[in-house]
């Protein structure tokens, strides 16, 4: 008689199919600063070394082990020429998968297997998670290597939780976050009588090692240059890290889409309220849990704190332990109120689960369209938003046959920019280019948002181009007479994203 499929097979495909579909189903929706990674990957590639303008040795990606992997499938499927957007995309959701099952698989070790099951089908259909996995960004790797950390570290499989970690680390420098703490519980059960092994130090300081000596070496320092540009060019009121960060614990299953601001307020209360009994209930399981629990809390201060710029997709790491708090505090709120404090039996025993899993799924999938209105016409989040990439990618046609890796192209945003032209790229951001930064602070009255070109960055460089969105340079550069007499506007792209009046594309000269 054939063998007979077990439930934890069925439960394996149903993750795994379910979190692919939700990714190849949408295709690529390439986000700008993928394309960033993708041009070092392609350098590296050419022989051009570890940079984003050949001869520029500047670590301008915080995810060196991403561009190393993006470099290394593309040398396997066309060097060059390889298509790294469909390479990453495909990791990607790869990646997600995995975690999903890793999600399951923790839950089952901590002996809340529903709430495991149901952070793992919520992690498969998740806007924040599909949007960036899609998107080409390193977000979903970076996921999978900070929960298979956690589930080698409640497994007593302590190299691999140390491998994890480093090469986690190597994807995100604030993996730190989760890491150092997964650390100190190693060391704490080292003193309860767990002995460090060779292989743990090993596996765990031998990647590190090797990539911040080449770095130091190479770059003249093991930090990544775009950390603090990032912090020193966006000009942001105080405390915004903190209430964007507030509203996206507030709402982790996107309830405002269906509630309404008021899904804020009462997320606000609820959802920590139902994280910290889920974390309760899971540190009564397994104390060496307690480095996961705390890590959407270190994440949320740790960026609060600095009051960077939130980009969409710094709000991905954290959701799949916060997920999996607030879905065991759920459960045990759910079945006291439906057994009374008795074991339960018939639907009351399956109605939590069901409960917690279809009440935030439905919140969720409010998010996704069957189609959006721009791009591949295909069922996505309507968060995977690439209108803006897609009006560069016009530029750089308009452009890149009139340029060589000569020219030199001034823009804000430079991923699709520098991947889709062959010219060498000025970042007035400073991302890529460290000679930005001698030109910030700019005095406030320069920008009309959160960010400003530097007027005499372009009039002291005089690039031959400039792209921009309008918004940029509407009160410094586009108001000033020397830029007006230097340069020529070829041609306006039709757009308001962030309240711009187009997308500008200068050249130095006459018409």
């Amino acid at each position: 008689m054939p063998r007979r499929i077990s439930p934890a097979v069925w439960t394996a495909l149903l993750l795994v199919c379910l979190a692919l579909a939700a990714r190849l189903i949408p295709g690529p929706r390439t986000i700008d600063d993928a394309y960033i990674t993708y041009r070092y990957a392609r350098n590296l590639l050419a022989g051009e070394g570890f940079t984003y303008n050949p001869g520029e040795r500047v670590q301008g990606t915080t995810t060196p082990l991403y561009t190393l992997l993006m470099a290394g499938l593309g040398a396997i499927s066309g060097g060059g020429a390889a298509d790294f957007p469909v390479i990453a995309w495909l990791v990607n959701a790869a990646a997600d998968a995995l975690t999903c099952l890793l999600l399951w698989r923790i839950g089952r070790r901590l002996g809340a297997e529903w709430p495991g099951l149901a952070a793992g089908l919520l992690w498969a259909l998740a806007p924040y998670s599909v949007t960036f996995a899609i998107g080409g960004l390193e977000t979903s790797l970076y996921v999978l290597l900070l929960t298979a950390a956690v589930w080698a570290h409640l497994t007593r499989r302590a190299p691999l939780a140390a491998l994890c970690a480093a090469l986690a680390l190597l994807t995100r420098p604030d993996a730190l976050l989760l890491a150092a703490p997964l650390a100190l519980d190693r060391l704490l059960q080292a003193r309860r009588g767990r002995r460090l092994s060779a292989l743990e130090f090993a596996c765990l300081l031998l990647p590190l090692f090797a990539w911040y000596g080449f770095a130091w070496a190479y770059f003249g320092s093991p930090i990544p240059h775009s950390v603090q540009a990032k912090l020193v060019t966006y000009r942001l009121g105080p405390g915004a890290a903190l209430i964007r960060l507030l509203q996206h614990y507030a709402t982790p299953f996107l309830e405002q889409n269906v509630y309404g601001i008021p899904a804020i307020a009462v997320g606000l209360v609820l959802y920590p309220f139902l994280a910290l009994a889920g974390a309760r209930r899971l540190w009564r399981a397994e104390r060496s849990a307690w480095p996961w629990l705390v890590y959407p809390w270190l994440y949320l201060a740790a960026f609060a704190i600095p009051n960077p710029l939130i980009f969409r997709w710094y709000l991905t790491p954290p959701l799949p332990a916060y997920f999996f708090m607030i879905l065991c505090g759920a459960e045990e709120l759910l079945r006291a109120l439906f057994s009374g404090g008795k074991p339960a039996a018939g639907w009351r025993r399956w109605l939590p689960a069901a409960l917690i899993l279809l009440l935030p799924l439905a919140s969720q999938m409010s998010e996704w369209r069957w189609r959006l209105d721009h791009g591949p016409q295909r069922p996505a989040p309507e968060m995977a938003f690439i209108k803006l990439e897609l009006l560069y990618r016009q530029a750089a046609e308009i452009t890149a046959a009139n340029m060589t890796p000569e020219t030199v192209l001034a823009a804000g945003d430079v991923g699709v920019l520098g991947y889709y032209t062959p010219a060498r790229i000025l970042d007035t951001v400073g991302l890529n280019s460290p000679l930005s930064l001698n030109y910030y602070p700019l005095d406030p009255a320069l920008y009309a948002i959160n960010y400003a070109v530097p007027p005499r960055l372009i009039l002291d460089q005089q690039p031959d181009y400039l792209i921009l969105l309008e918004v940029y340079g509407r009160l410094g550069l586009l108001r000033d007479p020397q830029f007006q007499q230097t340069y020529t506007l070829l041609e306006t792209l039709p757009t308001d994203i962030y309240g711009s009046n187009g997308l500008l594309i200068y050249r130095r000269g006459p018409r």
